[in-house]
């Protein structure tokens, strides 16, 4: 697989120059769906800052469970745990979550009488607005699912702006085939394109060229969510807007906690990982392939290039981002010390 056929590759360069060039949260492989849970998987997400984003990141650098934010727990008065999380959350999906609240010091807890009380240390902020999804498809001659993928995004709505980014050359064919909402860009990878252009983002290795703009999509509004389809037959699912807007709280929340940098750094001799000054982040790059490569599917002793390293570098994605972005990786909190928390410690 040459480079430029790497979705993988694509994909991170991507995600390394939008970080560069937006503010907010960049992320990457995020579910983007409602009525069916993992029928569409977002490539990319850039969640544009909201009015109260610097209260998010003081709280907590993770996910917040959305069965903790909507529970019926404020900051001013601790209640039974039980009583706090909503009606229609199953039990043990309610103790996860206050668990998880707990540990991640958005909720803070108490003991009265042998039983658990718990409180918000901070009210749930205001912190997000605006949410772009970015389908990524390097080559447009193998298209896959796109037209329906990007179907999808336009008739749900969940995002305010969808845009497919390609290193194909656009034609007028293939802008037919996709929706006119789509904004598409021609992304331009290790100097393949000349600074000729006056619409050009140029960045130290990426540069994106604009061929559509997006049309915002009405994310307020009822979504069509399509899922299964069969011969002459498409199964649907309206999506009010309260359960849109609630999604895109979790879609905003995953893309905080998870942000881009998933993948790891191959324990072999030859990688060789990027330098951010010049790329923008640290990238698995193998000198043998001469590519970038992830160490999770195409890396290891099967491949004819491996050669365990004998020092493995130890680099710190997490510090990166903290570096790199406005979220926190070990924000200071806003727990208070409550008599009885010592138990749970």
């Amino acid at each position: 697989m040459s480079p430029s056929a790497s979705e993988f590759a694509f994909e991170l360069e991507l995600c390394a120059h939008l970080e560069a060039r937006r503010s907010g949260i960049v992320a990457r492989q995020l579910g983007a769906s409602v009525a069916d849970p993992g029928g569409r998987i977002l490539d990319v997400v850039c969640v544009a800052p909201g009015p109260e984003f610097e209260d998010r990141t003081a709280i907590t650098s993770e996910t917040v469970p959305d069965a903790a934010i909507e529970s019926d727990v404020g900051p001013g008065r601790a209640r039974y745990w039980k009583n706090a999380v909503p009606d229609d959350c199953h039990p043990d999906h309610a103790r996860r979550a206050v668990e998880r609240a707990c540990e991640i010091g958005f909720f803070e807890r108490e003991r009265r009488k042998g039983r658990e009380y718990v409180r918000q240390v901070a009210r749930y902020p205001d912190w997000y607005g605006r949410l772009v999804g970015i389908e990524n498809k390097p080559d447009l001659g193998r298209p896959g699912d796109l037209e329906a993928q990007l179907r999808t995004d336009v008739s749900l709505a969940l995002v305010d702006e969808a845009i497919l980014a390609t290193e194909s050359y656009v034609t007028r064919a293939h802008l037919n085939r996709i929706p006119d909402e789509v904004g598409v860009w021609r992304v331009h990878r290790d100097g393949s394109r000349t600074a000729q252009s006056g619409a050009l983002e140029s960045d130290l290795e990426v540069e994106v060229e604009v061929i559509r703009e997006p049309t915002p999509l009405p994310v307020d509004e009822p979504g069509i969510e399509p899922l299964e389809s069969r011969p002459g037959r498409t199964d649907i699912a309206v999506v009010p807007p309260d359960e849109k807007a609630r999604a895109r709280r979790r879609l905003a929340e995953r893309a905080y906690g998870k942000g881009w940098r998933t993948y790891g750094i191959p324990d072999c001799r030859a990688c060789e990982p990027t330098d951010p000054a010049d790329t923008g982040a640290t990238l698995p790059h193998c000198e043998w392939a001469d590519r970038l490569v992830d160490a999770n599917s195409r890396c290891g002793p099967s491949c004819p290039g491996y050669e365990p390293a004998a020092d493995p570098d130890e680099i710190d994605l997490e510090a990166e981002r903290d570096r790199r972005t406005p979220w926190v990786a070990d924000p200071t909190g806003k727990r208070r010390r409550q008599s009885g928390l010592g138990q749970f410690e």
